[in-house]
């Protein structure tokens, strides 16, 4: 097998690596491709082809998080993961951890962790890499990644939320928060949402203001009255799972994205709606829409309406 093949055939483990590590579509596919170039400048062949590449990617990955840290520091209003509605690197033997490490709340535990912390705890706990490799794939000794590790492992286990959901139970209770949505039912909404839900938008700056509330009755009183008028325009939506939980991608009339919502669901309830407006966050699923025009005719509706 050639270099090429043997990149390609490890391509989605080295992505579902970087996009964990970065909680960035596009700085994950990028970090890939550099790691393509490094690797096919390189003149040795590694004994691990795997252990090599999942290095190159690692150690990229953890450079381009320390580059980003002030422009991230500095991100206007609240930052959420780029979304990912399919994971290319499945694995039945981790099935679980895979799920669960790619969750939106998943990767805004992990945006608290150190870049070295990070990359430890996805490589050994994520994906099963022995002491040795992560050692290696981080220039730090064992001793210190056991103990990265066990710094990772106590900060994520201390943001967990408290509730878990099995698959089943969020289908549902998606189902009814999409069909109440669709439908502006107010009272179908409030049932399937927690008491202290909340609502939170990633618009970066670049959209009209992401509205955040807290509360079953204004969130389901916002989104009721929101949806039927954005469906009057031609905004439609598909339910789709979004980071292995959850959502729906949310198109204008012309097909185009507008946002990407996700749920977070524990303990009978949906407790938080995430919705991804940043239209930089978006490009990687395809052209994406013009939000302050679609608020626009919104406003236009609305005026003419009252």
């Amino acid at each position: 097998m050639g270099k090429a093949e043997e990149f390609e055939e490890l391509r989605p483990l080295l992505f579902s690596i970087a996009y964990r590590i970065l909680g960035s579509v596009s700085e994950a596919e990028d970090a890939v491709q550099e790691t393509w170039l490094r690797y096919d400048r390189s003149v040795t062949r590694p004994v691990s082809v795997k252990s090599y590449l999942s290095a190159a990617v690692t150690r990229i990955a953890v450079d381009v998080l320390r580059s980003a840290r002030v422009r991230r520091e500095e991100y206007a209003g609240t930052w959420l993961p780029e979304p990912l509605l399919d994971d290319p690197y499945q694995d039945p033997a981790r099935s679980a951890e895979l799920a669960d490490s790619v969750s939106t709340a998943a990767l805004l535990l992990v945006e608290r962790l150190s870049p070295l912390e990070r990359a430890v705890f996805v490589l050994r706990d994520v994906f099963a890499f022995g002491f040795a490799e992560v050692a290696a794939a981080v220039g730090r000794s064992e001793t210190a990644c056991r103990q990265l590790l066990v710094r990772a492992r106590r900060h994520m286990r201390e943001g967990r939320p408290r509730f878990a959901a099995d698959e089943r139970e969020r289908a549902e209770l998606a189902g009814r928060f999409f069909d109440a949505l669709k439908n502006g039912d107010v009272a179908a909404l409030r049932s399937v949402l927690a008491a202290d839900v909340r609502l939170v938008g990633d618009g970066g700056g670049k959209t009209p203001p992401a509205r955040g509330l807290v509360g079953a009755d204004p969130v389901a009183r916002l989104l009721a009255g929101a949806y039927p008028l954005m469906a009057r325009i031609g905004v439609t939506f598909e339910p789709c799972e979004v980071n292995a939980g959850p959502g729906a991608v949310f198109r204008d009339r012309d097909g185009k994205v507008l946002h990407v919502v996700a749920l977070e669901v524990g303990d009978g309830r949906i407790r938080t709606v995430r919705a991804v407006l940043n239209p930089d966050k978006l490009a990687h699923l395809g052209p994406v829409a013009d939000a302050w025009a679609v608020d626009a005719e919104l406003s236009a509706l609305r005026r003419a309406l009252s």
